[in-house]
């Protein structure tokens, strides 16, 4: 990273988290995959890599909550501010206030040091007399008393105004902030065993050989909850089609397909194609996995997937899938999913930026685009058939109010009376007492993915 001819900054921890957090505000980047390529290209130690990571996502996590409180110690406002300079103070403030590991003053002095090298004089000295107001007025830093409950939990737990407004009507104030709470939570690592070349008991004796510790997930039978293993994607087990890295929500939803050796399944929006090779394991190398995806790059990452984990049931299409009914025969497969494209709001967790980036009209948008890939998805079931719908997120005009429109204008289908044993489990307790439309998962019920689930049964003699 360099500026005005200077020459390159040597990266540290700090240097490479404002270059994110600046990219991600100014390009609408996901941090996620900035902070990857940053973190790769720079080469920084383990526990330097870890501070740039918790900077990132601690500082977008809290980022309302941030501005905030510092805008009164900023003269000429926040807004006025070039966005890198913002962003220092930011990330900078999010240590003074929400890590205690970091001494203060090296934290200030870090933050001068980058100010210089990246600015000018003056730059660098309003950001020492920023920082040490702060941390002489820290004690004094508490947010107002007696706000509404949106604007106090938008503040407490830094979420949108409009989100946390929706998210009240839909859920009432005690499950939205514990929604809002669980949100700021770090995610779980879960893995998905490839049950097509091993088992879940051999794979915990693997890790536990290796001195990981792991434990059997309550919620799928095939993932495992991995405690200090690191990244799962960089081991030899993965490498060797072992096991794939899943969220346990996500594993769910091959579950919920009730399959059987045999049959002809059509994945309608399958990349990256975590769910698409999880059918096909389930399946144990017979019937047919049919994985689609619009995006001929995103196609790939589901045939590298299927090659790395052994799969030979497994073709890969792309296209548009609200028209597959033009390409493919109607009523001939015996299971469809649509993991439909959706806001995402059930993995703020994991991608703390899109709380920030997502609107209420993108939900509008949408849900126009799923409504159209369900009718699809009907049309190319066979009578007696199911049809999983499955999204990421927690919004009911998504989930809930998607499926009952659609049994309203499908009289050929009707919600399939059994539920998958997971269902039943303690850990979702809550999620299945939520609604007799599907499941409703939400972040704090299992400290899994928010995510959608509903189970829609095509009607014999019905085409």
């Amino acid at each position: 990273m360099s500026s005005g001819g200077r020459s390159p900054l040597k990266a540290t921890s700090r240097s490479i988290a404002l270059q994110v957090l600046t990219a991600v505000e100014q390009e609408g980047a996901y941090s996620n995959l900035l902070l990857n390529g940053a973190l790769q290209k720079s080469r920084l130690s383990g526990p330097d890599a870890g501070l740039a990571t918790e900077l990132v996502y601690g500082t977008i996590q809290r980022l309302n909550t941030i501005d905030f409180l510092l805008e009164p110690f900023v003269t000429k406002g926040m807004g006025k501010l070039a966005p890198w300079v913002r962003n220092l103070l930011r990330m900078s403030f999010y240590q003074l206030y929400y890590l205690d590991r970091i001494p203060p003053h090296a934290v200030v002095n870090e933050a001068v040091n980058l100010a210089k090298k990246r600015g000018h004089q003056g730059i660098s000295g309003m950001v020492n007399g920023v920082l040490r107001s702060v941390l002489r007025r820290k004690e004094e830093l508490k947010l107002p008393e007696k706000l509404g409950p949106v604007q106090r939990i938008a503040l407490e737990h830094s979420h949108p105004e409009w989100l946390v407004a929706r998210l009240l009507e839909q859920f009432g104030e005690s499950t939205t902030e514990a929604i809002c709470c669980a949100n700021n939570e770090p995610p779980s690592i879960s893995i998905r065993v490839n049950r097509a070349k091993t088992s879940r008991e051999d794979m915990l004796r693997l890790l536990k050989e290796q001195g990981i510790s792991a434990t059997p997930s309550k919620l799928a039978q095939d993932g495992i909850v991995v405690e200090d293993g690191g990244n799962m994607a960089l081991t030899p087990w993965y490498r060797e089609g072992l096991i794939s890295v899943q969220d346990e929500s996500s594993m769910l939803v091959a579950e919920a397909l009730d399959l059987e050796p045999g049959l002809s399944v059509l994945d309608c929006c399958a990349a990256p194609g975590g769910k698409a090779c999880h059918i096909a394991e389930i399946l144990q190398g017979s019937g047919r996995v049919l994985a689609n995806d619009i995006h001929p790059h995103k196609a790939k990452l589901v045939k590298d997937q299927a090659n790395r984990l052994g799969l030979t049931n497994i073709d890969i299409a792309t296209g548009d899938a609200s028209k597959l009914a033009e390409r493919l025969e109607l009523n001939s497969f015996d299971r469809v999913l649509l993991d439909a494209p959706c806001s995402g709001l059930g993995v703020i967790r994991r991608k703390p930026d899109l709380k920030w980036a997502k609107t209420a009209g993108d939900i509008a948008e949408i849900a126009g685009i799923q409504r159209m890939l369900l009718d699809t998805a009907a049309d190319l079931l066979k009578p007696g058939g199911l049809l999983v719908y499955s999204t990421c997120t927690i919004d009911s005009r998504e989930n809930v109010d998607m499926v009952s429109s659609f049994l309203s204008r499908h009289s050929e289908f009707e919600l399939a009376a059994d539920k998958p044993a997971a269902w039943e489990t303690e850990s979702l307790a809550a999620a299945a007492d939520r609604g007799s439309i599907g499941l409703q998962i939400l972040p704090q019920d299992a400290h899994s993915d928010g995510f959608y689930i509903a189970r829609l049964r095509k009607k014999q003699g019905q085409v």
